[in-house]
């Protein structure tokens, strides 16, 4: 299958460009915020009624959150992905014109936003956790539809009839469009599993829940993908065999999950707060 002919540049004014993967960040946090303000506007959805801060409140944690997401995923990627590269180019650390990002990075970067955003507000972090989970999976489909149109992050050769054939790939093979399916595993698909839970099973009455939901579900998810998507070149696959380092971050998550999940279910009424 040939690559649909997709200008990575969405438009140009002037000598500035805006690139498509810039508007996935953008975009995602705008709509996430916009959702975000209806399920914290729902406060029958929510323990005892109190959502983890006002729903008025939500852009400041828009603003808050993207810094978070700038900050932590350039930070991670250098930290998980070319560290020796960057101490020898310090000065590289700020260029992000190389799209060097990375997911966990970014993830971590958002839980300290999230307690520390909720912290303030006098809320319960955990529900503000629960918050993050329910909204962010609308950016993470937005990005790696950015990725597929990038050509970046591209998979494994296949013989499969939608294998693609990215211009960026120097051996113009059929790959498995990895991002595609990232995002509709940890985009489209985790994010109705989660509306489900929210607004059928009322799992936001339970503090830790969703972010528990989420944490299992994008860990699974990527750990899959990670089967047939290529591993980044300056690392390779660890220990000489198949295991990724999208693979071993995503491991955490997934018990972190299933923990959060299981303490949510079982916990006693008594909540941790601020």
């Amino acid at each position: 299958m040939p690559f649909p002919d997709i200008d990575p540049i969405a438009f140009a004014i002037g000598p500035f460009t805006i690139r498509w993967y810039a508007l996935g960040y953008l975009f995602g946090v705008g709509l996430g915020a916009g959702y975000g303000y209806l399920l914290l506007a729902n406060e029958r959805l929510w323990h005892k009624g109190r959502p983890p801060f006002p729903a008025r409140d939500i852009w400041d944690f828009a603003f808050w959150t993207m810094v978070a997401i700038v900050l932590g995923g350039r930070i991670g990627y250098v930290l998980f992905y070319n560290l020796p590269y960057y101490l020898e180019n310090p000065l590289e650390i700020v260029n992000t014109l190389d799209g060097g990002m990375s997911f966990h990075g970014g993830m971590i970067g958002l839980v300290i936003a999230v307690i520390a955003f909720t912290h303030k507000k006098g809320g319960n972090w955990l529900s503000g956790l629960d918050l993050i989970a329910s909204v962010s999976t609308i950016g993470i489909f937005l990005v790696r539809i950015a990725n597929f149109i990038n050509a970046e992050l591209y998979g494994a050769p296949t013989s499969l009839p939608w294998g693609v054939i990215f211009p960026t790939d120097p051996e113009q093979l059929p790959r498995h469009p990895s991002q595609l399916y990232e995002a509709a595993l940890e985009g489209l698909l985790l994010f109705l599993v989660i509306r489900l839970f929210t607004h059928v099973f009322y799992c936001l009455r339970k503090p830790g829940m969703a972010a528990g939901i989420f944490g299992i579900g994008y860990g699974l998810s990527r750990i899959a993908v990670e089967f047939v998507r290529l591993p980044d070149s300056q690392i390779g696959y660890l220990y000489g065999g198949w295991l990724t380092m999208g693979m071993v971050l995503s491991l955490p998550l997934v018990l972190g999950g299933i923990g959060l999940v299981v303490w949510a279910a079982t916990r006693k009424e008594r909540l941790v707060r601020g």
